[in-house]
């Protein structure tokens, strides 16, 4: 299957995608790998520690924001900051992905409420995804996913849900033909699931979490869908026609 992108995305292809983290140690993980096997460079930057965010996506081809410790719902300035700069892709229709954090100051920026689980629930390691029809429209989905977090987010009005889960019923949403929203992690790398359950081992003890055991025989289970359908996804998010590209 070619996977190159088309038309404007591939006149484009020289535009960086814009990576925004939250930690120093953060990492894109194989999203970076995918998007330079496309032919796109990285323009990263860490807002937390001073980076600007632009004014304009004329000069890159789309912005992904990662996820985070923190919460959509924190005081600090760079989280409200970064929350109200969605307005920019979303006005110019440029591609965007939130991932997990991500996703949820997608929600919050579009009016939805983000917070815990209502009985205080978390979903920390490998769990099922089902595709809505309108998700299974677009293309093949995980049936499991990596997860790592203990809040979740309402689908704003407007947008269109396309995976669901057990604990968490939102699990990825479409705002226009541009912007969209995940909670799991399809970044994952080996590296990045080791340095997890050892520097956040404390997660593990939450209610819904599972044992780091079930993380590592999960990921022989479960990530070669999680790594093609990320391969097939990306293309068809930076493609000039998402709706045709992702038509099967």
């Amino acid at each position: 299957m070619d996977l190159s992108p088309a038309g404007d995305a591939d006149r484009a292809a020289r535009a960086p995608v814009l990576i925004v983290l939250h930690q120093e140690t953060s990492s894109p993980g194989r999203v970076a790998d995918a998007l330079r096997r496309l032919g796109f460079p990285l323009d990263i930057r860490r807002p937390r520690y001073g980076d600007p965010l632009p004014d304009t996506m004329a000069e890159h081809a789309g912005a992904i924001v990662f996820g985070g410790p923190m919460s959509a719902n924190d005081p600090d300035d760079f989280v409200k900051r970064e929350i109200d700069w969605l307005a920019v892709p979303l006005k110019e229709e440029k591609p965007y992905l939130g991932i997990c954090l991500g996703a949820q100051m997608l929600a919050k920026h579009l009016g939805a409420s983000v917070g815990p689980h209502h009985a205080g629930m978390a979903e920390i390691g490998y769990y099922a995804l089902r595709p809505t029809p309108a998700g299974t429209s677009l293309l093949d989905w995980p049936p499991h996913v990596y997860q790592w977090h203990r809040e979740g987010f309402d689908v704003p009005r407007g947008a269109d849900l396309l995976a669901s889960g057990d604990l968490f019923p939102n699990q990825a949403i479409r705002v226009g033909s541009r912007a969209y929203g995940i909670q799991f992690h399809p970044e994952l790398t080996w590296a990045m699931m080791n340095r997890w359950c050892v520097r956040a081992a404390d997660r593990m003890l939450m209610p819904g979490a599972q044992p780091r055991t079930d993380h590592f025989r999960g990921r022989h289970m479960h990530d070669a869908p999680i790594r093609a359908w990320l391969d097939r996804f990306l293309a068809i998010w930076l493609a000039d026609d998402p709706a045709r590209s992702l038509s099967r």
